[in-house]
């Protein structure tokens, strides 16, 4: 059996409770069109498998590479920092199957999703800061009171800012703070695991800027970039969940975001 078909296979045999709260997002770089018959094809293949394979063992962040010389693919997975190993191996194990099946002729490929986050390239990006290319989604309904709402955004991204960029956060940091009698603020960053505090910092920076235009005085807003993931929300979307039941989430609009390294 193929290691493609071992996996396949054992996508359809875990038995979990995960479920997507969200399509994937999915980004296939254009410019790095492979045949399905190609060596880096095949390479992509064993090295999704080696990804899934590291994570049953318990991996929450994998960087690994497959093949030789100008065959030899890299890939990093990572799941959210809250998240249990359960649904993070369930959340990996759809990202691979996925990203093979949205990105089937793409050497770069990257998938996101609320709970993993998953890319393959035949450059070596590990360590490297990467906000070429992402996504922001942002809440349509908007806050009633922009001023005091955008003054505790800023404080509360400050704080979690500071606790990610240390190295024994592993990236992430979350907090939430009571606004009013009916609204609480739930903020989350992380970034990949490979990253330096000072890369962190970058990457988190550029994608907080974000909430000043197209996220500007929404409800909530996420920023996903191949290095780090931003969110903030009027609701509890991250573990261990509160118990407060969550208002009218609203709809969210998504605009991709392409930039310059």
């Amino acid at each position: 059996m193929s290691s493609l078909s071992q996996l396949f296979v054992a996508l359809l045999l875990l038995s979990v409770t995960y479920t997507s709260a969200d399509n994937p997002t999915e980004y296939c770089n254009q410019n790095t069109l492979i045949s399905s018959s190609s060596p880096i094809s095949a390479n992509i293949d064993h090295l999704l498998t080696d990804i899934v394979t590291k994570f049953q063992q318990g991996a929450t962040f994998v960087e690994s590479s497959y093949g030789e010389n100008n065959n030899t693919v890299y890939g990093l997975a990572q799941c959210r920092g809250d998240l249990g190993s359960k649904d993070c191996l369930a959340c990996i194990q759809d990202a691979a199957k996925q990203v093979r099946e949205l990105c089937p002729s793409q050497s770069d490929a990257r998938i996101w999703y609320d709970y993993c986050f998953l890319r393959h390239s035949q450059d070596q990006f590990f360590t490297h800061l990467d906000t070429s290319n992402g996504f922001l989604y942002a809440n349509t309904a908007h806050v009633t009171d922009p001023d005091m709402f955008n003054h505790e955004l800023g404080n509360i991204f400050k704080k979690i800012v500071s606790k990610a960029v240390k190295p024994s956060s592993g990236g992430l940091a979350k907090d939430k703070k009571k606004l009013t009698d009916f609204e609480t603020l739930y903020a989350l960053v992380q970034c990949t695991r490979d990253l330096s505090p000072l890369s962190c910092a970058q990457c988190l920076g550029e994608a907080i800027q974000n909430f000043g235009g197209f996220c500007s005085n929404s409800q909530g807003c996420r920023v996903l970039y191949s290095s780090c993931y931003i969110r903030y929300e009027l609701y509890p979307y991250f573990f261990p969940l509160d118990g407060q039941s969550p208002k009218n989430k609203g709809h969210s609009l998504m605009k991709p975001l392409t930039n310059h390294p």
